[in-house]
């Protein structure tokens, strides 16, 4: 694609890394195949080609983005197929985000939006927040449908409390910021990302990894002062609140690789991998970019650090059909596809996959919440085609996904926490015991 960028526009880092991935599409259509977005709604606006073409001319004019420009960016999940599928090799990741943080930058959105957006950047970052607020919601929620009107804020408002937990776990006692031995020999040291929502949604996951991994002789650091990956701030624009989190977190591990050394950083919310491993590419032109490298190079999903050193189940094969629901933040976001799949079957658990394992189910964050509609289609039909493989549950690697397609008569499970059950540790909840 043909670009004129001013010299001075290629000043800023940004744009030019938006310039090369701009000048790297071919314009092939390729990736509208795969886009769920222009699946469902069949508008060339609505896949990434088009969105392309949109945040072209919006950022080489420099003008103000439009309402056209941001109804489009917003519908996308960045789910990422469409970056597995180009032959060329555009990053349309970083496009997007630096569509967004444009946006965010220089479009006025309805009251109702701002509020929305602003009450979902301060208090999902923060497990205490999060915790008081799904507090409330919970008391709330069996009212949501006697919420009245039509319009965009009513709907968002149901969505968000059809998504809140009709109860919420209690605090781990894993929880906090400490060492976590390995038993026996001890083959390795890593950092775990806690997280933000889910170790209030589900603290069952980390307490799964820790498990499991000081069970195979991994020393388990959660280390002080990491918190949120800055992930559901980066997506919404909000670039100096995410900058600000991943900065911490970079700063707080850097402190464990020059202590006592880290062989990994652990991370068992797709979606959080994503943004660590990209944390070398958001901070190359600050003074943070060196460790920021260093970090990113380090980060692991679970199952990537586990099909690394080994796993072997204790417990006999539990004869249960596994549906393995691949997170567009695992698939496409890393390129993890194959680990879990063969550490589920070295666990002994017959594993299937649904028909288009390559769309999104509609969680995507915050997007469930800003784009009910369009989520709630991604939703039902990815849990068709769950349904149609006959599992008896359905194992994801992301607790946004696991929200999502909860509620449905299939359970829910983290894969590191099957993965947990048959090293040695207790029964998944929601599951039969054997």
């Amino acid at each position: 694609m043909q670009t004129h960028f001013t010299a001075d526009q290629l000043r800023d880092p940004d744009t030019a890394s938006s310039n090369k991935e701009l000048r790297t599409c071919v314009h092939c259509g390729f990736c509208t195949a795969t886009c769920p977005t222009f699946v469902l709604l069949g508008d060339e606006l609505d896949s990434p080609r088009g969105r392309i073409y949109l945040i072209k001319d919006m950022l080489e004019s420099g003008r103000p983005a439009t309402e056209e420009v941001v109804r489009h960016v917003d519908r996308c999940l960045s789910c990422l197929s469409c970056m597995t599928t180009c032959p060329s090799g555009v990053n349309y990741m970083h496009l997007v985000d630096h569509a967004r943080h444009h946006i965010e930058d220089t479009y006025r959105r309805p009251w109702h939006e701002r509020w929305l957006r602003a009450v979902l950047a301060t208090v999902l970052p923060y497990p205490n927040r999060m915790r008081a607020a799904l507090m409330g919601a919970s008391l709330v929620r069996p009212f949501a449908g006697l919420i009245p009107g039509d319009g965009p804020f009513a709907r968002r408002l149901r969505a968000m409390l059809k998504l809140a937990p009709k109860t919420i776990p209690g605090r781990s006692p894993l929880d906090g910021s400490r060492v976590h031995s390995a038993i026996g020999a001890r083959r390795g040291r890593v950092a775990l990302l806690a997280g933000c929502a889910q170790q209030v949604l589900d603290p069952a996951i980390n307490d799964a990894t820790i498990r499991l991994l000081t069970r195979l002789g991994i020393e388990v650091v959660v280390a002080k002062e990491a918190g949120c990956c800055g992930a559901l701030t980066h997506h919404m624009g909000h670039h100096d609140a995410a900058m600000a989190s991943a900065g911490a977190n970079i700063a707080a591990w850097s402190r464990e690789i020059d202590g006592g050394g880290l062989d990994a950083i652990i991370i068992n919310t797709s979606g959080c991998g994503t943004t660590v491993k990209d944390y070398g590419f958001m901070f190359r032109s600050t003074p943070l970019a060196d460790k920021a490298a260093a970090v990113a190079a380090l980060a692991q999903d679970i199952t990537e650090f586990l099909a690394r050193i080994g796993y072997t189940p204790t417990r006999p094969a539990s004869g249960l059909t596994v549906a393995y629901h691949s997170a567009c933040s695992l698939q496409h976001g890393q390129r993890v596809t194959a680990q879990p799949k063969d550490l589920l079957k070295a666990a002994g658990f017959r594993v299937v996959e649904p028909a288009e394992p390559h769309l999104c189910c509609g969680s995507a964050g915050t997007y469930n919440i800003l784009q009910p509609e369009i989520a709630a289609r991604l939703r039902e039909r990815k849990l068709a085609h769950l349904h149609a493989v006959k599992p008896d549950l359905i194992a994801a690697g992301n607790i946004g996904c696991m929200t999502q397609l909860a509620g449905d008569a299939l359970p829910v499970v983290h894969t590191v926490e099957l993965l947990d059950w048959m090293a040695g540790g207790p029964v998944p909840e929601g599951l039969p015991a054997p």
